[in-house]
């Protein structure tokens, strides 16, 4: 997507009026998410050492920003794309215990990134992640965990329009569920990013389940990495994945807007699964990811 000017835009904020906006979104939003799952605020790292395994590989073809740092004998240090194996180890060093999580504000960089109105080199964003029972591995949980998400979103856009009235809520009320192989069956002849278009304009906010597996049309509606999130679990209804998108339908420029790419994360049984069908059968290399999934 290339870069957006709507015609006839207005900036309803002063440039100095807007930095105070953002942080008010900030600060309200991390306070409603820590409470609506139990989380508490760590801080991130900027960066980690190349050859750990920690920073995450995305799509596994991004490669990270990296530089050597003369005090370690040269050694590689990596900035990260993003926390998803990080937040595991905290979780893990931390001794949290089930039903609780920790929430951290990342800072990355992702050179690779196309850039239009909505991505950027520079990513800042929240990341968090708690730990759960082997019983609540199943999309009610997944589901029930989005709404109370969705709920904090519509919390701060309510916040938004209490101090500044002139900017009206445009978000509906409730998030509507739909797997990416109903939006194949739905619209079969279109792309991907075309079927999340059609349906983030119909539901205004949606949170696409199913991402990184293979549809019925043997195609993935788009990738994850492996050892990320569960996309591979069948559910009770036939369809796989335990994970996908938060997805909204941003009126002002006349594109869907993902807010948050998550899901439950891979058990031993699922990251050995996804290695395998990602083309990985090297042990050496299952067993360190097992390693890292089990904050060793």
């Amino acid at each position: 997507m290339a870069f957006i000017q709507p015609r006839d835009y207005r900036q309803r904020l002063l440039p100095e009026t807007t930095e105070v906006a953002i942080k008010m979104v900030k600060d309200a939003f991390q306070r409603r998410l820590s409470a609506a799952l139990d989380l508490r605020r760590v801080t991130a790292p900027l960066f980690v050492l190349e050859g750990t395994g920690i920073n995450d590989d995305l799509n596994g073809v991004e490669p990270a920003v990296s530089f050597a740092i003369p005090a370690l004998g040269g050694r590689r240090a990596e900035v990260v794309h993003s926390l998803a194996k990080w937040k595991r180890l905290k979780l893990a060093s931390y001794g949290i215990a089930p039903g609780y999580g920790i929430y951290t504000d990342m800072n990355a960089i992702r050179a690779c990134e196309d850039l239009d109105n909505l991505h950027s080199l520079y990513v800042d964003q929240w990341d968090w992640e708690k730990v759960m029972r082997d019983s609540e591995r199943n999309l009610d949980y997944l589901r029930h965990t989005v709404e109370a998400i969705y709920r904090a979103i519509v919390e701060t856009e309510r916040d938004v329009y209490e101090e500044f009235p002139h900017i009206t809520p445009r978000l509906p009320r409730e998030i509507h569920f739909v797997h990416s192989e109903e939006l194949l069956q739905l619209y079969p002849g279109l792309e991907p990013v075309e079927r999340e278009r059609k349906a983030a304009k119909r539901w205004g906010a949606i949170f696409l389940i199913g991402i990184g597996g293979e549809l019925s049309n043997g195609e993935k509606h788009d990738g994850r990495s492996p050892d990320y999130d569960d996309w591979s679990t069948p559910n009770g209804d036939g369809y796989k994945g335990l994970n996908g998108d938060i997805i909204v339908w941003d009126d002002i420029l006349e594109v869907p807007f993902e807010l948050s790419s998550m899901g439950i994360r891979v058990n031993p049984e699922a990251l050995e699964r996804q290695l395998r069908l990602s083309g990985c059968t090297e042990r050496a290399t299952l067993d360190f990811h097992r390693a890292l999934l089990e904050g060793r």
